[in-house]
């Protein structure tokens, strides 16, 4: 058995839904389960729904425009045009009730977000059906997959994997699954944060017990590097789990980063593969890889990062100042990045959120804090770098050449990836300039 798992732009149309449908007609010897996101772009104008309502502005023609969506796809794959119309009314109905409060709160947002999956999952399969292919859809919570109940990042409940394999046993036919959206124990709709489904295809397969766990998207697999930065940029053979683990995480755009998780666990491949290119084996991500297939993979980069400087003269040769300020990040669910320490203070990364400048207040409570915002992060990764002498010294060279400095600096624990901190605008460049050096010379 395998999960097959298609992004958005993979059911953005008739077009690629046609596609997808003949990708998984041409592996239904291999029992697939299919994993799907909401059409291109759908999510987003979920979000904007959202926003609409409580501004008090007119959001029912906005809503028209996102049934008129879904109702042409399924005019053009010759399917009833009323097949989602009872979701849709149920939107409906959530919406006037949002804009009626007045607010949306964590839950009303996750049942919102819900409807995109929920909607292309029954197109899809009811495709497949068209095609002469068994096919259910099935939204993910009533094949098992339940969580905690925290709002827009929710995680399985420890025993997801029995509870799977019990409401799965009963199914028949190439079972097509919303991603991104789960249940928690009491019935609300829970999601398991943007980019989601790529986890709900792994959890599926851990679960399950897949031979393999392929990621369709609109390009060649992982990649050296994004192609939208560099031209050049060209599609690795493989990873290892820890790779892609860090790339995921440092900004590789094919990949979920808390994709890895379940498939570690249960050491199933997973295969990053192009819609477009069917035929083309992509990306394998393996938990080890022999020697030949060591060396630096990948240089990624992410944007809007804030370097928080936490200066506390009295954390001299102090116990616990570290773990206070930890605290602070737990309890506001902040996501630390890069970490530097000196005799008195602390500098670390994060990704901007809405929980960042409360967390920022209670610091100042016990230490002065200095903010910066809108800088860029630069990843080089790879298993080669730990036993590669100078590789820090070629990473210099093309800095210096390019008359950028470095802000913050981190060999991760790891040691397969070295992260740094540059200006706003300067990631662009350092990109372009470390593959051209790493990868083109």
């Amino acid at each position: 058995m395998i999960v097959l798992k298609f992004g958005g732009t993979s059911v953005g149309n008739s077009t690629a839904i046609r596609r997808v449908g003949i990708i998984i007609k041409a592996r239904l010897e291999r029992a697939p389960f299919v994993v799907v996101s909401a059409v291109g772009g759908v999510t987003d104008r979920l979000f904007e729904l959202r926003d609409l309502s409580l501004q008090g502005q007119l959001w029912e023609e906005s809503l028209e425009r996102l049934c008129g969506l879904h109702r042409e796809i399924l005019a053009e794959l010759e399917i009833d045009v009323q097949l989602v119309d009872g979701l849709l009314a149920e939107l409906k109905i959530l919406l006037e009730e949002i804009a009626a409060a007045g607010e949306c709160d964590g839950r009303a947002l996750d049942h919102l977000v819900s409807f995109g999956e929920r909607m292309s999952a029954r197109i899809l399969a009811a495709h497949l059906q068209a095609e002469g292919i068994d096919s259910i859809a099935v939204d993910a919570f009533d094949a098992g997959l339940v969580t905690d109940s925290r709002p827009q990042r929710a995680r399985p409940l420890d025993d997801v994997n029995s509870r799977i394999q019990e409401a799965c046993k009963t199914l028949e036919g190439v079972v097509v699954a919303t991603g991104y959206i789960a249940r928690d124990e009491e019935g609300n709709i829970t999601t398991l944060g943007r980019g989601g489904s790529d986890y709900t295809a792994s959890i599926f397969g851990a679960a399950l017990g897949a031979e393999e766990i392929q990621i369709w998207t609109d390009v060649d697999g992982v990649m050296t590097a994004d192609p939208r930065i560099v031209e050049k940029a060209s599609p690795l053979d493989t990873l290892s789990f820890e790779e892609a683990a860090e790339l995921a995480f440092y900004g590789a755009r094919v990949i979920h980063p808390a994709t890895m998780i379940p498939a570690v666990d249960q050491d199933i491949p997973i295969r990053v593969l192009n819609t477009h290119r069917p035929d083309f084996p992509g990306t394998l991500i393996l938990g080890d890889l022999e020697e030949a297939d060591r060396g630096v993979k990948s240089i990624t980069s992410k944007s809007h990062i804030s370097v928080v400087n936490i200066v506390a003269p009295r954390m001299l040769d102090q116990y616990g100042f570290l773990a206070q300020v930890a605290n602070v990040f737990s309890r506001f669910e902040v996501v630390v990045d890069i970490i530097a320490t000196s005799e008195v203070s602390i500098a670390f990364t994060t990704q901007r959120g809405e929980n960042l400048d409360p967390a920022i207040a209670e610091l100042r409570e016990f230490s002065r804090v200095e903010v910066y915002h809108d800088r860029e992060q630069v990843s080089v990764v790879g298993e080669d770098i730990r036993d590669r002498i100078g590789f820090a010294s070629e990473v210099f060279d093309v800095l210096g050449n390019l008359n950028v400095n470095i802000e913050l600096i981190s060999f991760g624990a790891t040691r397969i990836n070295l992260s740094f901190l540059v200006g706003k605008g300067q990631a662009g460049d350092v990109v372009r300039g470390l593959h051209e050096r790493l990868f083109e010379q």
